[in-house]
């Protein structure tokens, strides 16, 4: 399995088009690089690099940043991840047709046994004693076994706490006290030109720590791609550009300041080569501290939001509409249950500050509003035919209200003589679910005729998605009426099936 890829600069409203694939996106153009999440490792291949003269970095006089990697390094993990067969299984099983699969009968399912498990490795950071560590989601995404390597060489198992595929974060928990930790800093403070170190384990070389500056603030590069059922990408990109350098192996590892407090989580590289190009990309801490306490207090992260559709004002949006300054954000349109629409705002307004805040992009805007969760309230600076107003907004969740979602307990049912039971995160995380409900006791059942079998996980019933028991029964018994319906699911070695049941 490689390293996701994806098309940077020119060729970016594509990536977010039709030519995405699974594993990597093909250059158009030659010399346009691509983003790059650095997770997993590729063999050794060392090369020598010339000397530096005249172009060498020079470090100021005093500078010194042997502090900052003595006080970091001993936080930094390395993360190692494990894929079982049956996952690339059920990933080659989607793109066949169910009927060709039966016709190859057991030797394809056989074949596809024989496949062993693959490795993937990342970074982490170690932010309590008591062993909670941050990563990248991409680094721990569907691994049936994840393991941390501390600095002093001791390998731990750690449980996946929670993630959150819209800002690339995850947090896992290893069984352990008194562990070294980074603290959280303040990355609104950080200032374009300022000293970083990244410090991770790129291409297995374990506790390597690099150089650089910011380069840029505020960067939106269309790695992040978390799509609702409506279309909707509900991916945050705010990233820190740097040019420490950074490497595959280097996702989910610490960006820090000079005095090692935590700024980033090195998230992305810039590259035509899979390899370290002069750039790379880190979630801001002032996300990131938001997103782990929401992990960790809610099982789940709470996500604010304007309710807007917007746009960034340039010279031709302003000579068009009579806007007199390039900066701000012009809102399009509002969604449904629209916060800025119920504070007041308007079609046409032109958003120029949130919480005094500037914001001229739609990455500053999202950076702002994600560090907040839904009932709190914002303050929002506008224009309105050039004239500056105010208003406070009272931010709310995807279904327009301000309830915040704290993860439900799914428990077993009984229904039809069949019992339902939830699923483990182990089988979730090993079969690629996010829900789904394992029937058992069939045989004694008004089931046994569908030809289901004991240990069946059932993830859709005709249109409708099963998260957790619960959703069968109801979704059963709200069918008892029709004609029948059909339900879909996976067995735990991956193979997918489909019954029908007909009305009782």
């Amino acid at each position: 399995m490689k390293p996701r890829q994806f098309m940077f600069g020119l060729v970016l409203s594509a990536v977010m088009g039709g030519s995405m694939a699974i594993g990597g996106y093909k250059l158009l153009e030659d010399d346009e690089p691509v983003v790059q999440a650095p997770q997993e490792q590729p063999a050794r291949n060392f090369r020598y690099s010339s000397l530096m003269r005249d172009s060498e970095v020079k470090v100021p006089e005093g500078l010194n940043f042997v502090t900052a990697a003595e006080a970091v390094t001993p936080a930094v993990v390395h993360v190692m991840t494990e894929y079982g067969a049956e996952l690339a299984q059920n990933s080659r099983r989607k793109e066949i047709d169910p009927f060709f699969r039966d016709f190859f009968g057991d030797s394809f399912e056989d074949y596809h046994r024989r496949q062993g498990p693959s490795m993937g490795s990342g970074s982490g950071v170690i932010i309590a004693s008591n062993g909670y560590i941050i990563t990248n989601n991409h680094v721990i995404d569907k691994a049936d076994k994840i393991k941390v390597v501390l600095d002093d060489k001791r390998e731990l198992s750690a449980t996946l706490v929670g993630a959150d595929p819209s800002t690339d974060l995850a947090l896992l928990k290893v069984n352990a006290d008194k562990l070294p930790t980074v603290r959280y800093g303040n990355s609104d403070n950080v200032r374009v030109g300022e000293w970083v170190l990244a410090v991770g384990n790129p291409l297995n070389l374990n506790s390597t720590v690099t150089a650089g500056i910011i380069s840029a603030k505020g960067r939106n590069v269309g790695i992040v791609q978390n799509v609702d059922a409506s279309g909707n990408n509900l991916g945050v990109e705010s990233f820190i550009q740097t040019d420490a350098a950074v490497n595959p192996g280097n996702s989910g590892g610490a960006l820090v300041n000079l005095n090692g407090d935590l700024i980033g989580i090195n998230t992305a590289i810039a590259t035509q080569t899979g390899s370290f190009a002069g750039y790379s990309f880190a979630v801001p801490s002032s996300i990131v501290s938001k997103v782990i306490d929401d992990l960790l207090k809610f099982g789940e992260v709470q996500r604010a939001f304007l309710g807007i559709s917007m746009r960034e004002v340039d010279a031709k949006l302003a000579e068009d509409k009579k806007i007199k300054t390039l900066n701000g954000i012009y809102i399009n349109d509002f969604s449904d249950n629209s916060a800025a629409k119920e504070a007041g705002l308007e079609k046409g307004d032109v958003i120029t500050q949130i919480n005094g805040v500037n914001v001229n992009t739609s990455a500053a805007v999202q950076e702002q509003v994600a560090r907040y969760r839904p009932g709190d309230k914002v303050k929002v600076t506008y224009l309105r035919d050039n004239d500056t107003k105010n208003t406070t907004v009272t931010l709310r969740n995807r279904m327009g209200d301000t309830n915040l979602v704290k993860r439900e307990l799914a428990k077993a049912v009984s229904y039809g003589g069949a019992k339902f039971e939830p699923l483990s995160k182990a089988e979730m995380t090993k079969l690629g679910l996010d829900g789904g409900a394992k029937i058992t006791n069939v045989k004694s059942s008004e089931f046994k005729s569908t030809g289901m079998v004991d240990g069946f996980i059932i993830t859709r019933i005709d249109k409708s998605k099963v998260e957790k028991p619960q959703d069968v029964e109801r979704l059963l018994k709200g069918a008892e009426d029709e004609s029948g319906v059909l339900v879909e699911g996976t067995y735990p070695d991956g193979r997918r099936a489909f019954y029908p049941i007909g009305r009782r």
